[in-house]
This record gives structure tokens, sequence and C-alpha cells, in this order.
């Protein structure tokens, strides 16, 4: 049940996204920096765990968790830095994805090569 519950609430927050693309004029960027601060505020103010125990990977996975690492990681990097921790605190939360992604990118950029188009 835990599988069909993130893939349905995945599932809807990929089709709100689309929708968001089809009927606005917003550009993807902007779209993925709206989820990751949608995701920032619901950490913040205490709606993202419980979202997150109902939904499991389906509230984690899309860039909404992305957000919300960020916002755990500056919480508690404030907690035990003070205000120094809000610049630093984000980075190291989020370091093992960011980095994860960049290095399977480029392995998957030497896998699958770059077809021109003539």
């Amino acid at each position: 049940m835990d599988y069909i519950k993130a893939f349905i609430v995945g599932g809807i927050i990929c089709a709100l996204v689309q929708i968001l693309m089809e009927k606005t004029k917003m550009l993807p960027g902007r779209i993925m920096v709206l989820l990751v601060c949608t995701g920032a505020i619901l950490g913040a103010v205490g709606l993202y765990e419980p979202f997150v125990d109902f939904a499991g990977a389906g509230a984690t996975v899309p860039l909404l968790g992305f957000g919300n690492v960020l916002w755990t990681g500056v919480k508690e990097a404030v907690n035990q830095k003070g205000l120094l921790g809000a610049f630093a605190g984000g980075l190291e939360a989020g370091a093992v994805g960011i980095a994860s992604a960049l290095i399977f990118g480029y392995l998957g950029a030497l896998i699958f090569p770059l077809k021109r188009k003539m």
C-alpha cells in the first residue's frame, strides 16, 4: 500500500506541475524554484512532515522534498551555529543529493552521448 500511496501522491504533484506549465506562461526554471520554495515553506510551518508520513517517497522525491531538506538543514544549522548556520545548513543537508545528481548526470552523459542533428 505504501508504494501505491507514493505513486498516487507523486503523480498528483507531477500532474499539477504539468497543468501549471501548460496553463501559465511560467518558465520551467521558475516552476522548479516555486516547488523548492513551497517545500521549504511547508516544512517551516510544520505541514511537510505529516505529508511525508502519509505519502513516503511520493512526497520526498519531487522538488518539494528538496526544499524541505534545505529548510531542515538550515533550521538545524541555525540552532547549532547561530545565524552563520543559515548560509551553510542547506548546502550541508542537500550535499549528498546534489553530488549524486551531478555524478549520475555526468555518467549518463558518458554512457549516452548526445547525437547532433544536422
